[in-house]
């Protein structure tokens, strides 16, 4: 292992922030442990914070963004949170698009999920726009004793936006390493951005590594909007996370979204579906015998009333505003969702 790999490895073992909980009995939940990942479309407060370039989502912006449609906007989230299993709460949420801790505060305390009881990890990170990634999690079954903002530049120095890594452990006693992402978008257009992708991926890859060299059964998460699909060269070649089969190799990782994606299925809308929001695992988790996962495959909610039927073509995800016009919807991303035993 070389000099990076011993570097990141100390990192991630020993790391610089904790989340100073306290050890607990934590429950087991009776349907299965769930983990989902949800890109919130631009989550702002109405304070405008002169160190990001929040003007966009201002009371004085084109889409007039105050205290009635950001309320709106929570109720809306809250809705769709409640909504992604029917048995339960999601026990881990991972966000991508908030602007800071205070929107997440009053995320958590909206009427739709108050009584889940969610926990905030987050980190403040660099943004120039202040679009951030997030973690929510319910204490009684998720206690997350290490976080950390993973930052790093591509080769051309350009700093990319950090990921979220949160170790943590469930009632089994197992211990998962959750990454929550949002990778440069395509914005710009899509070769042109290829590199920064396929950059992340290669630097992920390489975090993922490490935790193999400490432990090779590491329970690892991958969740986030990576801004590619699966079979992107960012996801396939230089993450190499491939789809599930029947041979499960050790070192591991594995897109649990390939399969749906292959079947025409996706979590938004342009110009037809694309699979941005995935899941990916290592296959401790998928092991045939010992392994935590419920199905190797990953759920969509895609609810109707989270859609919005055009004229012409079909119905796709209900966006709160685009192009200074505001809508009232909910996201322009559907969330995913996967269950542990």
């Amino acid at each position: 292992m070389n000099k990076l790999l011993l570097f990141v490895a100390f990192l991630l073992a020993f790391g610089f922030s904790s989340c100073q909980n306290s050890i607990q009995k934590l429950s087991q939940p009776a349907n299965g442990f769930t983990i989902a990942f949800y890109n919130v479309e631009n989550l702002f407060d109405t304070i405008n914070d002169p160190t990001i370039n929040d003007e966009e989502y201002l009371p004085e912006s084109k889409v007039a963004w105050n205290t009635e449609r950001y309320m709106s906007k929570l109720d809306n989230l809250g809705k769709v949170i409640a909504a992604m299993d029917t048995l339960d709460f999601p026990h881990v949420l991972g966000l991508s698009e908030v602007e800071n801790e205070a929107v997440l505060k009053d995320l958590i305390q909206n009427s739709h999920v108050k009584k889940a009881n969610y926990r905030i990890v987050h980190i403040e990170g660099k943004d120039p726009r202040g679009i951030e990634v997030a973690m929510i999690y319910r204490p009684a079954y998720f206690n997350p004793f290490h976080k950390q903002a993973l930052n790093f530049s591509l080769d051309n120095g350009r700093e990319q936006r950090h990921i979220l890594y949160v170790k943590g452990t469930i009632a089994s006693g197992d211990t998962l390493h959750v990454f929550v992402n949002h990778w440069t978008s395509r914005f710009g257009g899509k070769e042109e951005t290829i590199p920064a992708r396929t950059g992340t991926a290669a630097f992920l890859r390489t975090v993922v590594d490490s935790l193999f060299a400490v432990n090779s059964n590491s329970k690892i998460i991958l969740v986030g909007d990576f801004n590619d699909n699966p079979d992107d060269p960012s996801m396939f070649t230089f993450l190499k996370a491939y789809a599930p089969n029947d041979d499960i190799r050790p070192l591991s990782l594995y897109n649990l979204a390939m399969e749906p994606y292959l079947l025409g299925e996706g979590t938004l809308y342009y110009q037809g579906w694309d699979f941005f929001d995935q899941v990916v695992v290592s296959s401790a988790l998928l092991a045939p015998l010992d392994g935590n996962l419920k199905s190797s495959s990953i759920e969509v909610i895609k609810k109707d009333w989270m859609l919005f039927q055009p004229r012409e073509g079909e119905a796709r995800p209900n966006r709160t505003a685009s192009g200074g016009r505001y809508y009232g919807g909910f996201s322009d991303h559907l969330p995913v969702l996967i269950r542990l035993k």
